[in-house]
């Protein structure tokens, strides 16, 4: 057999001319020529080495090469319309992926619950995770290596756009038999003296917190910064320091009763939670359902507070 594969106008007129049983109809079903399809054929055997149709009269069928070649041929064939299919329905809903950001915390108490439903709606866009703080995964949505962040709102974030999602107030938790739980009663010197448990110092959150002390006139001890939520709260219960966490972070803790949330000082410690993607595109379909499933589910967060 020759190297020379045969290529897909060879392979559809073979197909017709197998379903037609004539060069005739086959011409005639492709918008060809008789001569074209003949000469196609006669390509077509040279290439392969075999003969794949015999002609009797005006009818043509197939020899024993060519029943199995034509069910190659529409196995080939069917494969490619189907890439078509799919690939046409990737320029309708705009990509076959979406790249999200999202700090840690949310990874695990939004995205799993945003994700399951998403997949219902685009069961076969592949979406990819990037864990890490607002900012940083702020700079690889500019870069376009994200689709789209989930992050806390700053003051100024000119390059991008953004969509609120849902808010959120951060809570004190201690142990239960921790002196500040059965009193409201927090003088600033005990404020100043008491160790408290932040996450990681990089981050929009950790700011908030500083703003916050400074507006009550405390300055504090050097806050303990971790980098995970879980590890606030194993080290408030056993009484390392007060933890400083989202009620949504905390709240299986605080419903069996091994961590309560306290106040200290009389403002809260607001946040507001937002989707974004970078201004010079609009969001894609398959983005926009993602930031309203975001919205629906992020508002049962927000509301526990």
């Amino acid at each position: 057999m020759s190297e020379l594969l045969p290529d897909l106008r060879q392979l559809r007129s073979f197909v017709a001319v197998a379903d037609e049983g004539s060069f005739t109809l086959a011409a005639k079903k492709l918008y060809l020529t008789q001569s074209a399809i003949s000469h196609s054929m006669k390509a077509l055997e040279d290439s392969l080495g075999c003969k794949l149709l015999t002609r009797l009269g005006k009818r043509t069928s197939l020899t024993g090469e060519g029943e199995v070649f034509l069910n190659r041929c529409r196995r080939i064939l069917g494969e490619l319309e189907l890439a078509g299919r799919e690939l046409d329905g990737m320029k309708r809903w705009g990509q076959s992926r979406i790249r999200i950001g999202a700090p840690h915390s949310l990874c695990q108490f939004l995205l799993p619950t945003v994700l399951r439903e998403f997949r219902d709606c685009f069961p076969r866009c592949e979406p990819s995770i990037e864990a890490g703080d607002t900012a940083a995964l702020q700079e690889l949505l500019l870069a376009h290596d994200l689709d789209v962040v989930i992050g806390m709102r700053g003051k100024d974030e000119p390059e991008v756009d953004s969509r609120a999602i849902f808010s959120d107030r951060m809570i004190f938790v201690v142990p239960p038999m921790h002196p500040w739980s059965d009193t409201d009663e927090r003088p600033i010197e005990e404020i100043e003296d008491t160790q408290f448990i932040i996450y990681a110092k990089a981050t929009k959150t950790y700011g908030l917190v500083e703003k916050h002390f400074e507006r009550m006139g405390a300055r504090l001890r050097t806050p303990l910064a971790l980098g995970d939520v879980e590890a606030i709260k194993e080290m408030a219960k056993i009484g390392i320091g007060v933890g400083i966490v989202a009620p949504w972070v905390a709240r299986r803790e605080i419903e069996e009763g091994s961590l309560k949330s306290i106040v200290v000082g009389e403002e809260a410690i607001e946040r507001e939670w937002a989707v974004f993607w970078n201004k010079d595109r609009p969001m894609s379909l398959i983005e926009e359902t993602f930031a309203g499933i975001a919205a629906m589910v992020g508002e049962a967060l927000g509301e526990e507070v």
